[in-house]
């Protein structure tokens, strides 16, 4: 046995049938264990795609995603995306080659200290350097479950490549069995949830918001059935657009209506403009309910007496403490019920005849609103959207059973290695990713990769011909005549896409669109991934605030 194998039966016992993975000389090792192993290799075209499908497929399924990088560039090029699973609250876990244990100080090839680069990207303790061949196995399997206890999140393990090829005498670890395989959770005590379900049914506008934890596996159906057994309106907030979030309408005048606010695993951080008190009702009280105890710290520096409780519980384990608890609820909670659902929903009339004034150009919402009846077309259907402006656009117009964003990081370029892994893990249902030109630039290779794995999606590019978000922000503080470095040219990205492997079409009139995607599906049919570049007009994104709120602001 070798250090490499020792690792690869960890991975097998611990259920993960999936490594995303760059190869690099570190890992060589790895490699030629994982052959035959029945782990399969999704090998991809960068790094930091490797670990954007390994988040993707942590959200997705819920268990934790494996990214697989060679040490030192290799791993310095993942750290980027390993910040977008942190923000997003994702079990991520990155395991990176590194320089032999035996060679460090010496000036070893890509020698760096992988590990104090990759903490500050990982949950507190989780990233370390693997220091006997021996404890590989048991390395492995301790970052598993951290990456999943408590508030989810990434963790980094770094195995240096003499320990991965060391021979050793000894048999792998016996599995590990039962509950002390499980990561350990801070419970949310019967007589703690009673104490909070009674102080919600004493609210007449009671609101539950949610972190991104709330978006990943099976949360967000938990969620959804916590919403009917309370009758309280449930809301996860994982946009970096926050109280913005075009997905979610008019949330600016739910908060302002609300009396009583659950904070369930939700920081008190920008997205919620730091607790400002002006986005509440002036008698708005909260109660926060967080598994880390600097989130509660935080939490009470920003809201001070208006927050009336902090509970140190794991939010998951909470809601079906929530749930078990529950009781009946006021009838007069009806009305507000569905004053938040109608804000929440609401979206202009107008955009129903939105058109683009430009020649040669389609208006967002003229390009986004045929996609809604492809994810319409499966329960599981997976919608992806990523960049500034039209991935906003996206967002606020369409909607799915699955749903991936760029999350609270706000970084973009993960929409097409997030469909690959979207395709992987549910191979059946129809993937659609959305995102600008700018986007596309940052992993249009691994369409090579999605053609390989025989991963087929939709992606739409909203082409204006610059970063756009960067660009209304020039116009907003600067003025047009200061607009500079944001530009870039209408290239044809639906050729790129066939060059690799993929079917693409360039859109300029609404009218090519339903022949178009019917091409596109028949490409989807035979395996492959589809790309279609629509030709929009730069639009800044949509703020969503309807006229006369029905939720009056304080």
């Amino acid at each position: 046995m070798r250090g490499a194998d020792l690792l690869v039966h960890a991975l097998q016992r611990a259920g993960v049938g999936r490594v995303f993975s760059l190869s690099g000389n570190h890992v060589m090792a790895v490699y030629d264990a994982l052959a035959g192993s029945g782990v399969e290799l999704v090998h991809v075209r960068h790094e930091a795609a490797a670990v954007h499908m390994a988040d993707a497929w942590a959200r997705l399924t819920g268990r934790p995603g494996v990214a697989l990088v060679t040490g030192g560039p290799g791993h310095a090029n993942a750290l980027g995306a390993l910040y977008t699973a942190a923000m997003a609250e994702s079990p991520v876990l990155l395991l990176s080659g590194h320089a032999p244990r035996a060679q460090l100080g010496l000036g070893a090839f890509q020698e760096m200290r992988q590990a104090d680069a990759a903490a500050p990207l990982c949950k507190p303790g989780g990233a370390w350097t693997s220091e006997h061949a021996g404890r590989i196995g048991s390395d492995l399997e301790r970052a598993l479950a951290l990456a999943r206890a408590g508030r989810n999140g990434p963790v980094h393990l770094s195995l240096p490549s003499d320990l991965l090829e060391e021979r050793l005498t000894v048999a792998p670890a016996p599995p590990v069995c039962g509950e002390a395989s499980a990561p350990p959770v801070l419970p949310l005590a019967p007589n703690q949830a009673d104490e909070v379900l009674a102080w919600l049914g004493k609210a007449q506008r009671p609101l539950v918001l949610a972190g991104p934890w709330a978006a990943v596996g099976a949360m967000p159906a938990a969620c959804a059935a916590l919403h009917e057994s309370l009758q309280v309106p449930v809301i996860c907030m994982e946009s970096p657009r926050g109280i913005s979030d075009p997905a979610h309408g008019d949330l600016g005048a739910v908060l302002a209506g609300a009396d009583a606010v659950l904070l369930l695993g939700k920081r008190v951080d920008f997205t919620l403009r730091f607790g400002n008190a002006s986005l509440f009702a002036s008698e708005a009280q909260f109660v926060q309910l967080d598994a880390e105890t600097r989130e509660l710290e935080r939490g009470h520096r920003a809201l001070g007496p208006r927050l009336r409780m902090a509970l140190q519980a794991d939010p998951q384990q909470a809601v079906r403490a929530l749930r078990a608890e529950a009781h009946a609820l006021p009838a007069t909670r009806g009305p507000w019920l569905r004053e938040v659902a109608q804000a929440l929903a609401w979206r202009p009339p107008a955009w129903a005849a939105a058109r683009a004034g430009q020649p040669q150009r389609l208006h967002p919402v003229q390009a986004l609103q045929p996609l809604q009846a492809l994810l319409d077309s499966h329960p599981r259907s997976t919608f992806i959207a990523d960049g500034g402006e039209f991935g906003q656009w996206a967002q606020a117009v369409l909607h799915a059973p699955r749903r991936l964003i760029n999350g609270v990081a706000g970084a973009i370029g993960p929409a097409v290695p997030f469909a690959v892994a979207a395709r992987l893990a549910e191979p059946d249902a129809p993937v659609v990713a959305v995102m600008g030109d700018g986007t596309f630039g940052f992993h249009m290779a691994e369409l090579d990769t999605a053609v390989r794995c025989r991963a087929p999606f939709l992606a739409v590019i909203g082409n204006d011909a610059r970063w756009n978000a960067e660009h209304q922000i020039q116009l907003r503080e600067y003025g047009a005549a200061r607009a500079i470095g944001c530009d870039l040219l209408p290239t044809r990205y639906d050729l790129a896409a066939a060059a690799l492997g993929a079917h693409g079409e360039c859109i300029d009139d609404a009218s090519q669109l339903p022949a178009a995607f019917e091409r596109a599906r028949a490409a989807m049919a035979r395996g492959l991934p589809a790309c279609l570049n629509v030709m929009i007009e730069s639009q800044p994104a949509p703020v969503l605030r309807r006229p006369g709120d029905a939720l009056a602001r304080p």
